[in-house]
């Protein structure tokens, strides 16, 4: 395998902005990732991959789009296993916020959980949620808000947060955001449930004692299993299935409904639909679903 040494000239930096993907590149840049994302990328998308790529490319001191698609396509050492994971932390798309669809998390606080505190879960048993794609964090902390608010910092819940990407997942971990990331988040929460940075400098950091209530691991939802440790009470997979064919959408959600417990929930993106799927899954209201 062959990495060229960084570049040190104008001209040298110039030329990766002058480069474009040839469509055959692109073309094995598609095949990669829906094989192994389930995430298609249409030919519209070719700009978008290109610019983030280009980024790469710098990063890693190479010359041409040509040099690093045979350097992770054609190596055959833990280097070019390692980009290929890279490529894919570059490819796939990240948007979160906190508190996203609010509706869901109030019709989670209003109905689901007096129901599910009735059967003793978050007090006798553990309650267990899943974020099946969880980004940055944003999604299974503020689930962690929600729960610690309606049964306490110390009720006996457990958010599960997993994702493909082990960059996010490192700033997940990591749980620091901006002021201004953390706009979202009531007033009221964010003196209780986040610690300002000393150094004034715009971070906020989630205290220790939500941090703990979230487990993070990677998670290819385009695996056979997904070997997750217990059976889920609720699961969120919100703006994900968007991306894929129906087919895989199906199967998707087929693989995830073996993880939650009969009577369950599961939740999805207010633009996502099932309609016509043959899923064991019943609408409560709309893009909210309890497993048969």
């Amino acid at each position: 395998m062959k990495v060229k040494k960084p570049m040190d000239s104008e001209a040298s930096n110039d030329s990766i902005y002058c480069q474009k993907l040839t469509n055959a590149e692109f073309a094995q840049i598609q095949d990669y990732i829906q094989k192994n994302c389930g995430i298609r990328l249409p030919v519209t998308k070719k700009n978008m991959v290109e610019g983030r790529l280009r980024r790469r490319l710098k990063t890693l001191g190479m010359g041409s789009y040509s040099d690093y698609l045979s350097m992770v396509f054609e190596g055959e050492d833990h280097l070019a296993e390692r980009e290929k994971l890279s490529l894919i932390d570059v490819i796939t798309t990240n948007k979160t916020d906190f508190f996203r669809e609010p509706k869901h998390f109030s019709y989670m606080n209003d109905v689901l959980l007096p129901q599910l505190e009735a059967e003793g879960a978050g007090t006798k048993r553990c309650l267990n949620v899943w974020s099946s794609a969880c980004s940055t964090g944003e999604e299974p902390y503020t689930i962690a808000m929600v729960l610690a608010e309606y049964f306490g910092v110390d009720g006996n819940f457990r958010i599960f947060a997993s994702d493909i990407s082990y960059s996010v997942l490192e700033r997940a971990i990591n749980a620091v955001y901006t002021e201004e990331k953390a706009e979202d988040i009531p007033l009221d929460l964010k003196k209780k449930y986040l610690m300002r940075s000393k150094s004034g400098n715009g971070l906020v950091r989630f205290k220790p004692e939500i941090r703990e209530k979230v487990t993070f691991g990677r998670l290819n939802l385009m695996d056979n299993n997904y070997n997750l440790p217990v059976m889920m009470d609720m699961t969120f997979c919100r703006n994900v299935i968007i991306y894929f064919d129906t087919e895989t959408q199906q199967n998707i959600i087929n693989k995830i409904c073996r993880y939650i417990m009969p009577g369950g929930n599961l939740f999805l993106g207010h633009s996502e639909s099932v309609h016509g799927m043959n899923l064991p899954l019943e609408v409560i209201v709309p893009t909210i679903f309890r497993r048969k």
